[in-house]
């Protein structure tokens, strides 16, 4: 009986210290995965260092939200489906309510680019993020000679080719490298693979073309901002990056849902916004639906929201069980290490892709390396920096 009450203790100070990562986990994929080894793993452990070494490379995977699956896979772990769902729920609520809510508010609004200029300093901010992820992967992941080579050639293969594709290929091969160069043994055979949930995966295959018939039938604006997000949780790699420039050629270019303006003032609260990047879906969704009112524009938050992240949960309950029985055979072992030094070289790509558009004069470059001091040097909550930077922004 007290077994039985310490999990459940143990389960909801888990919710509680995720909720708290849900407000204050600023950064990115990059920056959420150390936060996870800081908080969920080195001070309190609910899981090991490698279990989540191992979970964030099978999320890396697969398709949509890369932190997002990780923490939910962790949920899994510790109380199942059920519980993973929960898990979910709180980590996006946050970013998602905050950037659906911002959308509603700035519709009723002339949107130009003054009030666009109160983010100013987040870009230069955000770089300094990344480039301190990059750095922290290094040290994690790259520790071999031809962890180098993986993480140098992906990272120029990045930078010269942005093809969606291109991530879960490189994956592929860094995993394969170091499943074939790693001398090491076979820690497990895998026995005959049990309990695949062929459910979810029939769940997930159904809600894909439902959505697909239904919206191009009836042409319905809120389920079409449904099917298009459950499109993109399922077929993009690589995160908010890979998303963002899909979902402005979708909604701005194509469909005119809403102005190039709109959308960059989303972007611009996004860098400022804790929690996963993939949440910039609610901006759209709500932004999206404002010749609806505001009812019509809680609507669009709510089915854009459900579309972008109901894939990744879905492919977790699917494929987290088969890995969780092949995952220490020697070949998928020692893939593990190429897995993640490719994310390595994925992570520099993203800050070089990252510090591009930032403008080279001597107060962003000031913001950058004044960000990069205080996350290498100090302990200032990440918050702190990013509130400095609006206040910096709104009087500068």
């Amino acid at each position: 009986m007290k077994a039985l009450r310490f999990r459940q203790y143990k389960k909801i100070l888990f919710l509680w210290d995720v909720l708290k990562l849900a407000l204050t986990a600023f950064g990115g994929p990059q920056i959420h995965f150390t936060l996870f080894k800081k908080h969920l793993v080195s001070k309190k452990n609910y899981i090991t260092d490698q279990d989540l070494i191992e979970m964030n490379s099978f999320c890396s995977m697969l398709p949509g939200p890369t932190s997002t699956q990780t923490i939910t896979a962790i949920g899994f772990k510790l109380g199942g489906p059920l519980f993973a769902f929960i898990t979910l729920a709180i980590w996006i609520l946050p970013a998602s309510l905050f950037m659906g809510t911002a959308a509603i508010v700035l519709s009723q609004m002339p949107l130009d680019s003054p009030k666009i200029a109160f983010f100013k300093y987040l870009q230069p901010m955000a770089s300094g993020f990344m480039i301190y992820a990059a750095y922290k992967f290094i040290q994690m992941f790259v520790t071999k000679r031809y962890h180098w080579a993986l993480l140098v050639i992906t990272a120029g293969v990045g930078i010269l080719e942005s093809s969606p594709f291109l991530i879960p290929i490189m994956l592929l091969i860094g995993g394969l490298t170091t499943s074939y160069m790693n001398t090491r043994g076979v820690v497990e055979k895998p026995k005959k693979i049990e309990n695949i949930h062929w459910d979810k995966l029939a769940w997930f295959l159904g809600i894909f073309a439902l959505a697909a018939i239904i919206g191009v039938s009836t042409q319905s604006r809120l389920v079409l901002l449904f099917e298009n997000n459950f499109r993109y949780g399922s077929i993009v790699f690589g995160g908010g990056n890979a998303l963002i420039p899909l979902m402005f050629n979708q909604f701005v270019n194509y469909k005119h849902y809403m102005t190039g303006s709109e959308f960059l003032a989303g972007l611009g609260l996004l860098q400022a916004m804790p929690g996963p990047v993939f949440s910039i879906a609610s901006f759209a969704g709500a932004m999206s639906m404002k010749e609806y009112g505001v009812f019509g524009q809680i609507l669009g938050m709510v089915s854009a929201t459900i579309g972008i992240f109901l894939p990744g949960i879905l492919l977790i309950f699917f494929a987290l069980p088969i890995w969780n029985q092949i995952k220490k055979f020697a070949p998928i072992y020692n893939a593990i290490e190429g897995i993640n030094a490719t994310s390595a070289g994925f992570v520099v790509v993203s800050a070089y892709l990252l510090f591009l558009p930032v403008q080279i004069n001597e107060e962003n470059m000031l913001v950058l390396l004044g960000t990069l001091f205080l996350l290498l040097s100090t302990k200032v909550p990440t918050p702190i920096i990013v509130l400095g930077c609006l206040i910096g922004g709104y009087f500068f």
